[in-house]
C-alpha cells in the first residue's frame, strides 16, 4: 500500500509546528501583528490537515499560522486582530465575519475561479474544498436496505440508542443551521427534540464516531465523509468495517459544507494575502485536498481516491446557499434550548 495522506501529514506536521510556534509568539503581544512582511493566518482547520500546505506556501509567501482559531475570537479582537487571513472549517464562521463587515472583498479573478455554489455571494470568501454530511453505518448491525433516505428515519424506534452525533462540532452545528433554514425554527426544534428523545450517543468529534462504528460499538453516526475516506486510505477498505450512506433528495442531512478562506480588512498587505488565497485554488492544492484529505475539490470534478463514492456534482444537498449558514449564534441558542449541548 502506498504511504497514506495521514502518515505524510504526520511527518509534515513536525515542520509545520515550527511555523505555528512563531505565530503564537507574534500574537502574544495583543496588538502586535508580527513583522510587516509575514502574513498571519488564523486557521480553524487542524494543523494536521493545513500545516503541510502552509509550509509549502511559506516558501514563496511568508506566512505564520495559529491553529484552533474561531471566528468568535476575530469578532472579539476586531480591528486589533493580528490575523491577515482566516481559514475556516465551516462556511458559517466566515459568513459571521462577513456579516460583521470584517472581510475584504476578494478580487474577481479569485472569486470567479470557484463555482458560484461554493463562494460567497458578496465575494467576501471562497471555498477551498467541500465535504458531505453522511451517515456512517456498520453493515454488521444495519443492513444497507434498512437505511433511511433522510434524517427523519433516524427518529424510528429501531434506531433508539444506536446513532452517534457530535453536538459541539462546527459541522453538526451547520447541519442544524441547514435544518432551521429548510424547516423553520419550529420544525428544527421538533426534529431535534425527537432525535434527543431517541437517546443518541454524544461524542466530542467526528473521528470518535467513525472509530466507534468501525469497532462495532456504535451502529451508525452522523459525520463528514472524509473521516471515513482517510481511514480507508490508511488501512485499506478491507480493514474498515463501516460504510457511508449519503442522504438524498435535498435532505438536511445531505448538507455539503466547505473549508473556506477570506482576507480580513485589517490585513497589512492585502495583495500578499490575496496571493496566499490563490495558492489554495491551484490544481496542485485542489488535488491535495482530494488525495491527502479526502475532501472534494471545488474546482473541477476530480473523484475521491476511494472507488464507488459519488462525485461532488452527484450529491443532492438541501437547496440553500452557503452564505445562509452564517447564523451560528441562532443555532447555538436553539441547541442550548433543546438540551443538545
Amino acid at each position: 500500500m502506498r504511504t497514506t495522506g495521514l502518515i505524510r501529514r504526520a511527518i509534515a506536521t513536525a515542520g509545520a509546528a515550527l511555523i505555528a510556534t512563531s505565530v503564537l509568539a507574534a500574537c502574544s503581544g495583543g496588538d502586535s501583528a508580527g513583522d510587516d512582511e509575514t502574513l498571519v493566518l488564523y486557521s480553524g482547520r487542524s494543523e494536521s490537515l493545513v500545516g503541510p500546505l502552509v509550509e509549502r506556501i511559506n516558501g514563496t509567501i511568508p506566512v505564520t499560522a495559529a491553529y484552533d482559531k474561531k471566528a468568535a475570537q476575530i469578532l472579539e479582537e476586531g480591528e486589533r486582530s493580528p490575523a491577515d487571513l482566516f481559514f475556516a472549517q465551516d462556511a458559517g464562521e466566515l459568513g459571521a465575519l462577513a456579516d460583521a463587515s470584517l472581510l475584504e472583498p476578494l478580487p474577481a479573478d479569485i472569486a470567479e475561479s470557484v463555482p458560484e455554489a461554493y463562494r460567497s455571494e458578496t465575494g467576501a470568501w471562497v471555498s477551498t474544498s467541500a465535504r458531505s454530511r453522511v451517515l456512517i453505518y456498520d453493515p454488521r448491525q444495519l443492513p444497507q436496505n434498512e437505511l433511511p433516505t433522510g434524517i427523519d428515519g433516524l427518529l424510528a424506534p429501531e434506531f433508539r440508542g444506536k446513532v452517534g452525533y457530535a453536538p459541539t462540532n462546527a459541522s453538526f452545528k451547520s447541519f442544524v443551521t441547514a435544518l432551521r433554514l429548510t424547516r423553520g425554527e419550529d420544525g428544527a426544534r421538533e426534529w431535534l427534540t425527537a432525535f434527543l428523545a431517541n437517546d443518541p450517543q454524544a461524542f466530542e468529534g467526528n473521528g470518535q464516531i467513525v472509530e466507534s462504528v468501525n469497532n462495532g460499538q456504535l451502529a451508525a453516526g452522523l459525520t463528514n465523509h472524509y473521516y471515513w475516506v482517510q481511514e480507508v486510505q490508511e488501512k485499506g477498505i478491507e480493514n474498515v468495517p463501516g460504510r457511508l450512506h449519503f442522504f438524498s433528495d435535498g435532505d438536511p442531512g445531505a448538507l455539503v459544507n466547505v473549508g473556506a478562506i477570506g482576507v480580513l480588512k485589517t490585513a497589512g498587505d492585502k495583495e500578499a494575502a490575496f496571493d496566499f488565497v490563490r495558492q489554495f485554488l491551484t490544481p496542485e492544492t485542489q488535488t491535495y485536498f482530494a488525495t491527502e484529505v479526502g475532501e472534494y475539490p471545488v474546482i473541477g470534478n476530480e473523484p475521491l481516491p476511494v472507488d464507488g463514492l459519488p462525485t461532488l456534482n452527484q450529491l443532492s444537498p438541501p437547496k440553500i446557499t452557503l452564505d445562509q449558514l452564517a447564523d451560528v449564534a441562532g443555532t447555538d441558542k436553539l441547541l442550548n434550548e433543546v438540551g443538545a449541548v
